[in-house]
């Protein structure tokens, strides 16, 4: 399998550290407010990963953090007039209810900034302590020029950078590429006692702590959107390179932007959705069928026609599975070889190429809806579309088909009256057999007879 790794620019064949384990990091979402239709992608893409690992027969630890405390919240908290926790609380509940309607499997760990807050003072402290840390009138700053490998990851030279992102300038840092590990507190804000005095942990420090309690002080790979690369990641990386000599993660992924109509998602160019909003007219599986079939480095570009398109297509798998009954097909044993099942793997082994992995899906649907091949060959194509899909997150919702689909003793007299009127056609009695058609047309089941034998479907 090959990665595309920021660290190196390169794609590169994917070791893990341990044999069968896969260690993840995937940074999640800051909890001031709904979130957007261009984060949906970051969360669906880690979500695709870790499935397509854990498909492959890898145990897979997965950890997504919720930033809980930040100086957005603050603000948030202070235009609704509640408590910041409470703002933490409300937009952290909404943020599981739209990933679980997202169709978003549950990481192994969901820490807490506000959860680890010893474990950030004492990582400070064990910076400022190896000299690679600075008090600064109340703040804490990192000195990214006590580490000759910063800049590492996002290609930034240091004498080129400004100040971080999320970080209130302080004129009396070392150098403006210096980020804060701690803030010191102003009037009303949210405080924590630390021998720096009362404040509150910087972002790039609290997902450093986060990943490094789970999963160690090296795991396999680390991601997020391709915005997070700098300054975010690239100071996580410092601070863990900093305490251990050791790199953070062996693999960096990063997702590529999203356009709204050809322009950057903006709240003053009110083009801004949230997954919320989407969700209310299109389904979960639209939404992840429109950014799967786009490369995830690729940047994409969001249109209520192109999401359309991708509803329609989700809806061509169903109605595959539709027309061959698919709840009453039988499993497939597991040493049945299929070329798509390796075209599939091919394509995902290719840096999660999801694009040409789904053009495998509509080879399949295709192949169930082909009423020329034998009915064996249309359920096994049936098998392997929801097998596949399925690790792309596709088919959450097999229990609409159900909806479509007679109760048994309907389709059981339904196949009697196809072999009666079969057996009526080898004895060359045509009567018998148009009127078996007719009754049945008439009750709204269409017959289509194939070298193969006679099919039937429910007319749409």
């Amino acid at each position: 399998m090959q990665i595309y790794n920021q660290i190196t620019r390169t794609k590169e064949e994917f070791v893990p550290l341990t044999p069968g384990k896969v260690k993840i990091y995937a940074c999640g979402p800051t909890v001031y407010n709904y979130f957007h239709i261009g984060n949906a992608r970051a969360f669906l893409f880690f979500d695709v990963l870790r499935r397509y690992f854990e498909w492959r027969g890898y145990d897979v630890e997965y950890v997504q953090n919720i930033t809980d405390i930040d100086d957005r919240i603050i603000g948030q908290s202070i235009d609704e007039g509640i408590p910041f926790s409470e703002v933490a609380a409300k937009y952290s509940c909404a943020f599981l209810e739209d990933s679980a309607a997202l169709g978003i499997k549950a990481p192994t760990h969901q820490p807490k900034a506000t959860e680890v807050m010893d474990e950030i003072i004492a990582l400070i402290d064990a910076l400022v302590q190896k000299g690679y840390a600075y008090e600064v009138e109340g703040d804490v700053c990192f000195d990214t020029a006590a580490l000759p490998e910063y800049g590492s990851l996002s290609g930034k030279k240091t004498e080129d950078q400004l100040a971080g992102a999320r970080v209130d300038e302080n004129f009396q840092k070392r150098h403006p590429a210096d980020f804060t590990l701690w803030k010191h507190s102003k009037p009303g804000e949210p405080v924590w006692p630390s021998p720096w005095g009362e404040g509150r942990p910087g972002w790039h420090t609290e997902c450093v702590v986060m990943s490094r309690k789970y999963l160690g002080d090296t795991f396999d790979i680390h991601g997020g959107g391709i915005d997070l690369i700098f300054p975010h990641h690239e100071n996580e990386l410092a601070q863990a390179r900093a305490l251990t000599g050791k790199p953070l993660a062996n693999y960096w992924i990063h997702n590529g932007f999203l356009n709204i109509d050809g322009e950057k998602m903006s709240k003053s160019l009110k083009n801004f959705f949230t997954a919320r909003d989407i969700l209310r007219e299109h389904s979960a599986e639209a939404v992840r069928f429109f950014f799967l079939s786009k490369h995830y480095r690729s940047p994409i570009d969001f249109n209520r026609e192109i999401i359309e398109e991708s509803e329609r297509a989700v809806n061509n798998f169903y109605s595959a599975l539709k027309s061959i009954g698919f709840q009453n097909v039988s499993a497939i044993p597991d040493d049945t070889y299929f070329p798509q099942k390796e075209a599939f793997i091919q394509a995902m082994d290719d840096d999660l190429n999801s694009a040409k992995a789904i053009a495998v899906l509509f080879d399949l649907a295709r192949n169930v809806k082909n009423e020329q091949l034998p009915r064996p060959q249309r359920e096994q194509a049936a098998l392997l579309l929801v097998q596949l899909g399925g690790v792309l997150g596709f088919f959450q919702n097999l229990a609409c088909l159900e909806e479509a689909t007679l109760p048994d003793l309907s389709r059981q007299l339904i196949e009697l009256l196809v072999r009666y009127r079969q057996e009526a056609r080898n004895n060359k009695n045509w009567a018998l057999s148009d009127a078996i058609r007719d009754d049945l047309a008439a009750l709204g089941i269409e017959l289509n007879d194939t070298p193969g034998g006679c099919n039937w479907k429910h007319k749409e």
